[in-house]
């Protein structure tokens, strides 16, 4: 923005600039046509005449040295302004690409929670209310896992290890018995590895 500002008023600047050089030539010519055309006979006037176009002519040649600079800034900035325009677009071409792959993640993320909510309704239905009641309770209150996994002797919810009391108590229920861990009191879901 501030690159294209630049470059119009450099614009606007070589306009004036060449309107001012434009003007100067104009008198110029008009003082050498009357200066040609014989009309003025009086030496006095001549003399001021032939100042005054020379003067013009100087003055006609400081504004071309303007025109020149400032065209020469506003070459600069039509560059910087190119530069960055293609900067610009680089960038854009960038978040449009992270912007497509986001949404092809969340779509993705999203199909993959409905399969998961699908499996868990029908896992859900499989388990008796109480106990899916206290599952979800403990869920809640535990960040969103409700049971853990017993691996060699340590709940895999709160990472501790359990007592031998509490591991003789856990082997001595029956396989079907919900048992919690005494630490985190999540569910504790007991495998072949859990080191009974």
């Amino acid at each position: 923005m501030a690159a294209q500002t630049e470059e119009s008023d450099c614009a606007r600047e070589q306009t004036k600039a060449e309107q001012d050089v434009d003007q100067v030539r104009q008198r110029a010519g008009r003082d050498q046509q009357r200066l040609d055309s014989g009309a003025v006979t009086s030496p006095k006037d001549l003399e001021n005449l032939q100042r005054e176009i020379a003067s013009l002519a100087k003055r006609q040649g400081d504004l071309e040295d303007v025109v020149l600079e400032v065209m020469e800034r506003r070459e600069s900035a039509q560059e910087r302004v190119a530069e960055l325009t293609e900067r610009v677009g680089a960038v854009q071409g960038k978040i449009d690409d992270a912007t497509a792959r986001r949404d092809a993640a969340v779509e993705e993320l999203d199909g993959e929670v409905a399969s998961v909510t699908k499996e868990r309704e029908v896992v859900a239905g499989s388990v008796p209310d109480d106990l899916l009641k206290l599952y979800d309770k403990l869920r809640e209150q535990q960040g969103g896992v409700g049971a853990a996994k017993l691996y060699q002797r340590s709940c895999q919810g709160c990472r501790q290890e359990l007592a031998i009391t509490e591991l003789s108590e856990i082997r001595s229920t029956a396989p079907d018995t919900v048992v919690r861990c005494e630490n985190c009191r999540r569910i504790l879901v007991r495998t072949a590895d859990s080191g009974l």
